[in-house]
């Protein structure tokens, strides 16, 4: 039976074969690496499209929400400009961290997210951003708009995740994390991340 439909005859890569999403740079597409229950740090494998097992947590800090990236971006020399502080782009997917009322245990699905603001991180003097977004019709988070409508605490909690997941005991942190950043400019991060992708790839 012949199926009426197109569709791709194999898995298209995570980061050059999906869209950035249905309406960016408000609505997103997130690829999810971990999730807060994941104890081993996996990330893609850029050259295969697979996940990967990049290293057992060595500390006890776990995401505190779904994190991965957004398909299509790249951060380099414009993302930097954004940024005090930076002397390049990282030179990897944009990073995006999505909230959701309802767990989700598992890793390598994708999924819509509303961008509501960031979070401006320094790795080794690169351009590290970390996109703050909510769950597309989450029952608690979906209506937000921006990230002045979340918790304090929540931010705080962000911050310090991000400030210290690289970091090995008894070593310092070589991550800079800033204060955050609204909506609006997230949304320009993120519109400049797919056009370093556009200049890095097309």
């Amino acid at each position: 039976m012949k199926n009426s439909k197109n569709y791709p005859q194999s898995k298209p890569h995570p980061w050059h074969g999906l869209s950035v999403g249905p309406n960016p740079p408000t609505t997103v597409y997130a690829f999810v690496e971990i999730t807060p229950f994941d104890l081993v740090k996996y990330e893609l494998d850029k050259d295969t499209g697979y996940m990967i097992v990049d290293r057992p947590q060595d500390t006890s800090s776990l995401p505190p929400a779904l994190y991965g990236f957004i398909p299509q971006t790249y951060c380099d020399g414009g993302v930097a400009a954004l940024m005090q502080g930076a002397d390049r782009g990282d030179r990897d997917p944009l990073d995006i961290i999505v909230l959701s009322e309802r767990s989700i245990s598992r890793g390598d699905v994708l999924l819509r997210a509303n961008v509501v603001g960031g979070i401006p991180t320094l790795d080794h003097g690169h351009a590290d951003d970390k996109i703050i977004a909510v769950l597309q019709d989450d029952a608690l988070w979906g209506n937000l708009t921006d990230i002045s409508e979340l918790p304090q605490g929540l931010i705080t909690r962000l911050q310090h995740y991000f400030a210290t997941y690289k970091t090995q005991p008894n070593d310092l942190s070589e991550v800079v994390v800033g204060n955050p950043y609204n909506a609006a400019h997230a949304k320009k991060v993120i519109t400049t991340a797919m056009e370093d992708y556009r200049k890095a790839f097309s």
